[in-house]
């Protein structure tokens, strides 16, 4: 962890247990971030906190280092089953759930805690099987959690943590729903410690944290100003023709070694993913309808350093937590201005530097107004000038084949819609007058 994003908090200072703190020496830890900082000092007394902290600066080592104290200084409740969690943390993605339970394992050396991960697309039975073994901490994506929840492989009814972790992603995603289900069937909110997580305490997110925890503390660690410091960010404007030729050129000259290029659509995923193979990048594309164990295998790939450029829509903005990303490309400006800031939160991670340089196009240019407003101030502009443009080879998307199962009819599981009579009512034919 770089020093240059760090407070004057230590780690020692904090009233940690020392199984806990064995977790902190393990993961090399020895000052606070910011949120941490601010976060865990509430947290460690038992107040409920709701934060708001852009990814990448430490959110998800201050809420397992409150969950690992809570529960190592306190008795479990008398009668609780082996695979009542005593823990419940949600995430919006599989990838923030994988990356929270990597974290968890790290921080878990000296506690020893059982942890569980839930999330869908993949390992059905292995999942199921793990929670019915026993679980402390159970860590997942609300989908599944529920789906094991309704068969009564656990309960929650001697969860004394619950942790919310992207909140507002929560909402954009259409799981608020699903998060008030597992809220209410929780203890009262004075009877576990609950800690909630978010880019942007927004009032749908305050309204939710108001309705299910205890008085929380509200603490902000200002995302815009802390991209600022750390991320060098340049936009262009090229016309659509000059898109990839620019971009091609770009990386050609900064030669990236773990880049992320995002876009706002699929088939532009493919389009780009298939012209940087043409000419020579190694890179692939990450979208929703890649299915889990192939974008899992592609994380590892571009996590070892075997994979250069992840091309990606705004499903991989979130819950990636991958070290040393030098360059960001927004080759798309996101639609949505919060979403500049988490995609550019991709590099820079945990007080490193990055750069992150944006394409203001004939599409998407209009987006750039309201994303500067958000952030507070003017993204530096440059010229694009002839020179930048490479000549390049126009790469052919390979169109992936349809999932088992996809366009089958709801009401026939063979495959094929039934044929039926057109039964409707024909109006006879005019008589002649």
């Amino acid at each position: 962890m770089s020093t240059t994003h760090l407070s004057k908090v230590a780690f020692t200072t904090l009233d940690l247990h020392p199984d806990v703190m064995t977790g902190v020496t393990s993961a090399g830890f020895e000052y606070c971030t910011p949120i941490q900082a601010q976060a865990l000092p509430d947290a460690l007394q038992g107040r409920d906190v709701a934060g708001q902290a852009q990814t990448g600066t430490g959110k998800s080592a201050a809420f397992l280092l409150a969950t690992f104290n809570r529960l190592r200084t306190r008795p479990a409740a008398d009668g609780r089953r082996a695979n009542d969690p005593r823990a419940i943390m949600l995430a919006p993605t599989r990838e923030l759930a994988i990356q929270i339970f990597n974290d968890a394992e790290i921080l878990n050396s000296g506690c020893g805690f059982r942890l569980c991960l839930a999330f869908g697309g993949t390992d059905y039975e292995k999942q199921r099987t793990a929670i019915s073994n026993g679980v402390d901490i159970l860590i997942g994506t609300p989908g599944r959690l529920i789906d094991y929840f309704k068969q009564k492989v656990y309960s929650l009814n001697h969860a004394e943590v619950l942790v919310l972790d992207e909140a507002d992603r929560m909402f954009d995603l259409g799981f608020i729903k699903d998060i008030r289900y597992v809220m209410r069937r929780l203890p009262p909110p004075t009877k576990r410690l609950n800690l909630m997580f978010s880019a942007t305490l927004s009032h749908r997110v305050l309204e939710l944290a108001y309705e299910h925890m205890n008085d929380p503390t509200l603490i902000r660690v200002e995302a815009e100003s802390v991209a600022a410091d750390r991320i060098k960010q340049a936009v262009y404007y090229p016309s659509n023709d000059e898109k990839l030729p620019l971009l091609i050129g770009l990386l050609r000259k900064t030669d990236p070694s773990r880049t992320m290029v995002f876009v706002n659509t699929k088939r532009a995923a493919e389009m780009v993913q298939a012209t940087l193979q043409a000419n020579g990048f190694s890179a692939l594309a990450i979208s929703g309808d890649v299915p889990q164990k192939k974008r899992m295998t592609m994380l590892k790939k571009f996590q070892s350093g075997d994979l250069q450029i992840l091309v990606g829509t705004d499903v991989a903005s979130r819950g990636l937590h991958i070290d040393n990303v030098s360059h960001i490309f927004n080759y798309d400006l996101p639609q949505d201005p919060e979403d500049y800031v988490h995609r550019i939160g991709r590099t820079a991670r945990a007080g490193a530097h990055g750069e992150a340089i944006s394409f203001g196009c004939e599409d998407y240019a209009q987006s750039l107004p309201d994303i500067e407003k958000f952030v507070g101030y003017t993204i530096p502009m440059v010229h694009v000038e002839p020179e930048m443009l490479a000549e390049y080879t126009r790469g052919k998307p390979v169109r992936r084949k349809p999932r088992s199962g996809a366009g089958k009819s709801r009401g026939n599981f063979k495959g094929h819609a039934k044929k039926t009579p057109d039964k409707r009512r024909r109006r006879p034919p005019r008589k002649n007058a």
